[in-house]
């Protein structure tokens, strides 16, 4: 499988969307600073989330970005796929010509791992994942400490 920074960074920026979900729209600038992640990289990221139906954009004073749907129902795979992202381990990825034009050897185990991970991925929402502890406390310290460089 191939999860690059891409599908990450997406993945990530999402969550913190999530976490903020009915609190107004979050600017990119904010979702950068928390995050750790270049602001042209983000914009890069929102403008395919956004044509993908993932996010809404608010213009003006205040805006920012939202999620289109409620975090319950906007699916880890879904993000990465909608990015671009690659979920497959296959070596042809998925082309089935890993042997000249034929499959290798060992094409239906990538194909079935690639599946397998395709499938986990769907089983988990944004949702889930605000709802995890660990992903509170990391949210409420990246909270802390930007009200300390705000001060």
């Amino acid at each position: 499988m191939k999860l690059t920074t891409k599908g990450r960074y997406a993945v990530t920026a999402m969550l913190d969307l999530a976490l903020r979900y009915e609190k107004g729209a979050v600017t990119l600038a904010d979702i950068a600073r928390r995050q750790g992640i270049s602001l042209s990289y983000l914009e890069q990221l929102f403008a395919k989330l956004r044509r993908g139906g993932l996010v809404d954009s608010v213009r003006g004073p205040g805006g920012g970005y939202n999620l289109a749907r409620e975090p319950g129902k906007i699916s880890v795979a879904e993000i990465i796929v909608t990015i671009n992202e690659n979920i497959d381990a296959t070596r042809c990825g998925g082309e089935k010509n890993c042997d000249g034009d034929e499959t290798c050897l060992t094409h239906q185990l990538w194909e079935d791992l690639s599946k397998q991970i395709y499938d986990f991925l769907s089983g988990i929402s944004l949702g889930d994942l605000v709802a995890r502890p660990h992903v509170q406390e990391v949210a409420s310290r990246q909270e802390k400490r930007m009200q300390v460089a705000a001060s």
